[in-house]
């Protein structure tokens, strides 16, 4: 398998490795009226993962197409794409541009720079390397999980709606959920 170890860190291959959107999810999920989680899921997304060397010098790079949400509720959906929250129209495009790749407690951290709605904060994506597997046509895929936590009021993402019982109905907190599988280009 296109894996080595560096330090006792089993990192992949060094190489351009080009995300599989159609085997690979990004996902934000929400507080609902504080107790339930909704996932919203983007179905449009493209990136590259650039191995160096030395992994912390490894460049990541995504484009989110903002209008890909969905939640499976068409009203929400439109809702999320207005300027109540995404404003499709006027930022078709979430980026994520890596800074540094670095070990931490068994894991990685991936520092970046996510730009939504024209605003551009840093970011930490905390993630495990899964691996590198051959697919039955012999090409190598590796395979990643990650998370990272927001607070979309800094990207201007403000609307809410106060509950009769305390709380509010949209919490301001995002957890972003990450499963990438790649692809090693040749």
């Amino acid at each position: 398998m296109s894996t080595r170890t560096i330090d006792t860190r089993t990192v992949p291959a060094t190489g351009t490795w080009v995300i599989d959107p159609s085997h690979s999810t990004i996902s934000a999920v929400a507080r609902h009226l504080v107790v339930s989680k909704v996932r919203g899921t983007f179905g449009d997304f493209a990136g590259t993962i650039i191995v160096t060397e030395d992994p912390a010098e490894s460049v990541v790079e995504f484009t989110i197409q903002s209008a890909s949400i969905t939640t499976n509720a068409e009203d929400r959906d439109t809702h999320l794409r207005s300027p109540d929250f995404l404003d499709t129209e006027n930022y078709p495009q979430l980026t994520f541009v890596g800074t540094s790749v670095t070990p931490q407690d068994g894991h990685w951290n991936l520092a970046g720079d996510l730009t939504m709605r024209g605003v551009t904060h840093p970011i930490e994506i905390d993630f495990d390397f899964l691996g590198v597997f051959a697919d039955p046509w012999g090409n190598q895929k590796a395979a990643f999980t990650g998370s990272a936590t927001l607070v979309r009021e800094q990207w201007g993402v403000n609307w809410n709606a106060p509950l009769e019982a305390g709380g509010l109905l949209v919490s301001k907190k995002l957890e972003i959920e990450l499963e990438i599988q790649a692809a090693l280009q040749s």
